[in-house]
């Protein structure tokens, strides 16, 4: 009887009063003790308001109820649906809306839906998958800055993939300790696009030098990092790298050089498809024409696999010793064999080059090392 009155209410009422009124009938529901037909009826009244033509009156109902596990799942949807201040209450604390509803709202809602659902104390990985596949950058900046968002490492490199051009989304990315390591080459490669990109950049150092430099300092980054990685990363970022076609025989030799051995063999695990304990026994103890038979299987042409040969057992030789730069043995060894050779021309040529790039590299870096050295013994 009392809902019955109050529905006769609602229909003369101002908006004011409507409000006041929604706001106590959604507290009575979940504060009062009812009889079930007493609830059935305060839900079917409060179904009744969602058609209100007043914001104030959902905005009331929706700021009594959305809070709670106990409110009815139908009002809480539909309030998810609702205009933003309204449904802004629904979309970032209903305990009601399950992984699959935020999903579809998501999926269908528009970039204000989005943020609010990024904005959520709690955040499942299901849903942050959702986000990363279709939020823009703005709605992907708030998944990545709330803490309380479980985000899969196949999201994270899905959000790499789609805004790593985006200054501060990469930003954010690069500060998580979760990031997979083949996001964060993806993300090393936007930065080197955008260097490319750059005018200022472009007219100081003009645009084939720019790119050479890019693309190297972008190896050398990616070489650099998988010497950091966890060691059940290094397939994924094998795979990644084949997959966007970055093995190449610059890439391998100067992981080679470097001494990213794990690293290495897994590349010629990827190419060659050949076992880990194959690959591995061949490069440590295999004989000149074995190795040269892998390098071949894994795609290198005749010429290149014989350097890859000679690099292989120069980086034996810097294996076994405990002093000195791997790098500068390597890459120093190499260099004074092919020179010796009377130097190289085509593929090897170009091949040779970015090894001496490498020596002169690790030359300077050493005589930083000392000079720093020397000045702090001088202190």
């Amino acid at each position: 009887m009392i809902v019955e009155a109050f529905l006769r209410w609602v229909e003369t009422a101002k908006a004011g009063d409507r409000a006041r009124a929604a706001n106590a009938l959604g507290r009575a529901y979940l504060q009062s003790e009812m009889l079930p037909e007493e609830r059935k009826a305060a839900e079917m009244a409060m179904t009744f308001l969602l058609d209100d033509p007043s914001p104030r009156v959902r905005l009331a109902l929706a700021e009594a109820i959305a809070w709670s596990q106990e409110a009815p799942r139908a009002i809480i949807l539909a309030l998810a649906e609702d205009q933003p201040e309204i449904a802004c209450h629904a979309l970032t604390c209903s305990p009601v809306l399950s992984d699959t509803d935020l999903v579809d709202l998501a999926a269908r809602g528009s970039s204000v839906v989005r943020i609010l659902i990024a904005a959520r104390p709690s955040i499942s990985r299901a849903v942050s998958a959702a986000l990363a596949e279709v939020g823009d950058e703005e709605e992907v900046l708030c998944l990545l800055e709330n803490e309380g968002a479980a985000i899969a490492p196949q999201s994270l490199k899905r959000i790499a993939e789609r805004l790593g051009d985006c200054r501060d989304t990469r930003n954010l990315l690069l500060d998580r300790t979760d990031l997979p390591a083949d996001a964060r080459q993806l993300l090393t490669q936007h930065v080197s696009n955008a260097l490319v990109a750059f005018p200022l950049a472009q007219a100081a150092v003009g645009i084939a030098r720019l790119q050479r430099i890019s693309r190297e300092a972008a190896q050398s980054a990616t070489v650099s990092l998988a010497g950091e990685i966890q060691a059940h990363e290094i397939a994924d970022l094998v795979e990644h790298l084949r997959l966007a076609g970055n093995l190449t025989p610059s890439f391998l030799m100067h992981a080679l050089c470097s001494g990213k051995v794990d690293f290495f063999a897994s590349a010629i695990v990827n190419l060659t498809g050949c076992t880990e304990n194959r690959v591995r026994s061949i490069l440590a103890t295999g004989r000149s024409h074995a190795v040269r038979a892998l390098y071949e299987k894994a795609g290198l042409s005749r010429e290149i696999s014989s350097v890859f040969v000679e690099a292989t057992l120069h980086w034996r030789e810097a294996s076994r010793k405990t002093s000195g730069s791997r790098l500068f043995n390597v890459c120093g060894s190499l260099l004074e064999q092919f020179r010796h050779i009377g130097g190289a021309h085509g593929a090897v040529g170009e091949l040779l080059d970015m090894v001496e790039r490498l020596h002169i590299a690790e030359q300077r870096q050493s005589a930083r090392d000392y000079a720093s050295m020397t000045a702090l013994e001088a202190a």
